[in-house]
């Protein structure tokens, strides 16, 4: 008989009342009991735990299995006795105190099956003030690996793994670390898995803060737990993933999260000895994955940190974690010093003779944030008007330099062109607790195509248009659009304009999804004849031998007089009738005069200038019409077009002889 598709392993201890929630949340899911083994194992629990857990047997009697041991004091071990008893294609852990939300297995499942991945991430949600990992779940990843992803962020084992993955590597949680037994398992499970996948866009796990406080995560105190376990993985880290950007990409977890909870929360609570003994081993264990080239991924903060602990200095680590602490509390970002065109952060001992802390460990001049606002952006003819404001965080607006920057998408050619400074008196009052003021931060720009490339005109492209936003010497490059007044929707405004080389297509618009302006010069990306839909065709009430044409400009602008409705004949013969705009309307309207037309079969099509696109059929339901010439019938009617799409038009003389016939038929 086939197993189980699921087997879901619950650790126990003291777990009232969240077990109940708990075992109910596995038994609702929609993938169905007959799918599923639940495996509680009661880890010598003192409260109503076993008790609780014999009754929900009796309820979920074919779902349920309940296995009772002494305390081991954690979870490691009855995770593991569950995990002998697993018969499931896949294993999920999950936590007595939480609870999985219904689609939760069906949906880890199916990305694991459809994808050939062996572990599968569902999202995470902290529930009564519990904090739960985001940054993996920005989107659903079908099949990556931790060096492509933020999987390593979260090494709980709160996971769908292919229990032939766990097999294979004989893996079991380390029954000998009384906190962190749940990272040298994921880990090593995410390192060698054929691949992760990410389910993001469904809440799968609640992670729940108890209300007495009593997570396992919570209840282990010390610095010696954590330097245990920080030391396996470590040793896990170098032994398997060679020295270089991958490494790097999982030692930023540890160096940053891992430490700094070590020092915040353990070390600076023990006594001084202790201090120095943890801070030593501390020293020790991070050191292996230490080396410049890892300054660029992270804070300056966090590198502070890290270089007092390779040196050894208690009393500056302890200050930088304090510091830490009263700058997350404020509202103001930390000020920085600006020298020489360098911009350092004013952390703790920058430039303290007695430290000789090197300058490059507060510098964060490539790392400085723009922050800009678009209050015009509108196109004027052949010229783009831009406004708005543009500053470099944290960096007084004196001696500006923001210019204006286009750059050709393909082919990188650039333009710099100037801009005028304007006043902002007040902005950046209402940030970072006003400590800040940027009072020249204003811009105002006319981009025109016919001369912004040095003189000369912009070339067909897309011409995605930055800031250079730059003040004190410094300067940073930024996309503009995404930030903008609400009236400035960011739609394409697709214009035919007169330039000086003669009428051309220009667009502005902004990108997605980031939402920042392009200008888009020769239908690169949007059409002019796509905005100029022909929508009926009717005959004159007044005039049978008219054929009145209307359609609909979306266009911002072109022309006057340039749209006109064409109609070839037999012989390549033409007739040209204007296209006028109906005032006070996107609608435009041509007259048709069929009745001057000679005999024959006529296309049409729409021109704008040089722009041309055909007519679209005529409706099988426009009826035939008739007219008089010298003395004469005429008729025109709707004809095949070619493809039954584009427009046919038949006009001829009506025959005598069988007009004759026809009235003389029965």
């Amino acid at each position: 008989m086939a197993g189980p598709t699921v087997s879901v392993i619950i650790a126990a201890y003291n777990a009232m009342p969240y077990l109940t929630r708990c075992i109910e949340s596995v038994a609702d899911q929609t993938i169905g009991r007959e799918q599923l083994e639940v495996i509680a194992v009661n880890d010598g629990s003192t409260d109503t735990t076993p008790a609780e857990l014999e009754r929900l047997a009796t309820v979920y009697p074919k779902l349920l299995r309940v296995v009772h041991q002494e305390n081991s004091g954690g979870p490691a071990a009855p995770r593991n006795a569950g995990l002998e008893l697993a018969r499931g294609k896949y294993v999920f852990f999950l936590d007595a105190d939480d609870y999985l939300g219904p689609e939760a297995l069906a949906r880890m499942v199916a990305m694991a099956e459809k994808n050939g991945t062996d572990v599968v991430l569902g999202k995470m949600v902290g529930v009564g003030g519990r904090g739960a990992p985001k940054s993996m779940f920005q989107r659903d990843q079908p099949k990556t690996d931790v060096f492509n992803s933020r999987a390593w962020w979260t090494l709980s084992p709160m996971k769908l793994f292919r229990h032939s993955l766990l097999k294979r590597l004989e893996l079991r949680f380390p029954t000998d670390l009384r906190t962190g037994e749940d990272q040298p398992f994921v880990g090593k499970a995410y390192l060698e898995a054929s691949g992760i996948s990410i389910v993001a866009d469904y809440d799968c796990v609640f992670w729940v803060l108890r209300d007495d406080g009593n997570n396992v995560t919570q209840t282990t105190s010390g610095s010696e737990p954590r330097l245990r376990y920080l030391a396996r993985m470590v040793d896990m880290m170098i032994d398997s993933v060679p020295a270089g950007p991958n490494r790097d990409h999982l030692a930023h977890r540890h160096l940053t999260v891992e430490v700094r909870t070590l020092v915040r929360w353990h070390l600076s609570r023990e006594p001084r000895e202790q201090q120095e003994k943890t801070l030593a081993r501390l020293a020790e264990i991070i050191d292996p994955l230490l080396h410049e080239g890892l300054r660029e991924r992270i804070t300056g903060a966090a590198w502070l940190r890290l270089h007092f602990i390779r040196e050894r200095m208690l009393d500056e680590l302890l200050e930088v974690d304090r510091f830490e602490i009263r700058e997350s509390a404020s509202k103001a970002a930390t000020p920085l010093l600006i020298d020489n065109g360098r911009a350092y952060v004013r952390y703790p001992f920058l430039r303290d003779p007695s430290r000789s802390v090197p300058d490059a460990y507060y510098e964060v001049t490539d790392r400085l944030g723009t922050r800009h606002h678009v209050s015009r952006a509108e196109l004027r003819g052949t010229e783009l008007h831009l406004a708005g404001h543009a500053y470099l965080h944290r960096v007084a607006t004196d001696e500006v330099t923001t210019a204006l920057l286009l750059r050709e998408r393909d082919s990188k050619v650039e333009y710099r062109l100037p801009v005028t400074h304007t006043p902002t008196p007040g902005l950046g009052a209402d940030q970072d607790a006003g400590h800040f003021a940027y009072e020249q931060a204003g811009f105002e720009a006319v981009v025109d195509i016919d001369t912004a490339a040095d003189g000369k005109p912009l070339t067909d492209g897309l011409w995605d248009i930055y800031l250079t936003v730059g003040a004190q010497g410094l300067s940073r490059e930024a996309r503009i659009g995404s930030k903008r007044d609400k009236d400035l929707d960011g739609k394409p405004d697709i214009r035919v304009v007169d330039t000086a080389q003669g009428a051309r297509a220009v667009t502005l618009y902004t990108t997605k999804p980031y939402g920042n302006y392009t200008i888009d010069l020769g239908e690169q990306k949007h059409r002019v004849m796509s905005r100029l839909p022909v929508e009926a065709f009717r005959w004159s009430a007044s005039d049978p031998g008219m054929l009145v044409v209307t359609g609909q400009s979306t266009l911002g602008a072109y022309p006057d007089g340039d749209l006109t409705v064409v109609l070839t004949g037999d012989g390549k013969s033409t007739a040209a009738f204007p296209a006028e705009r109906t005032l006070y309307t996107d609608s435009f309207t041509a007259r048709v005069q069929v009745s001057e037309l000679p005999a024959g079969l006529w296309r049409g099509e729409l021109r704008l200038g040089d722009w041309a696109a055909p007519l679209p059929a005529l409706p099988k339901t426009l009826p035939p019409t008739k007219w008089r010439r010298l003395g004469r019938t005429w008729y025109a009617k709707p004809a095949s077009g070619g493809d039954g799409k584009k427009f046919g038009l038949r006009v001829a003389q009506t025959s005598v002889v069988k007009a004759i016939a026809n009235r003389l038929k029965p």
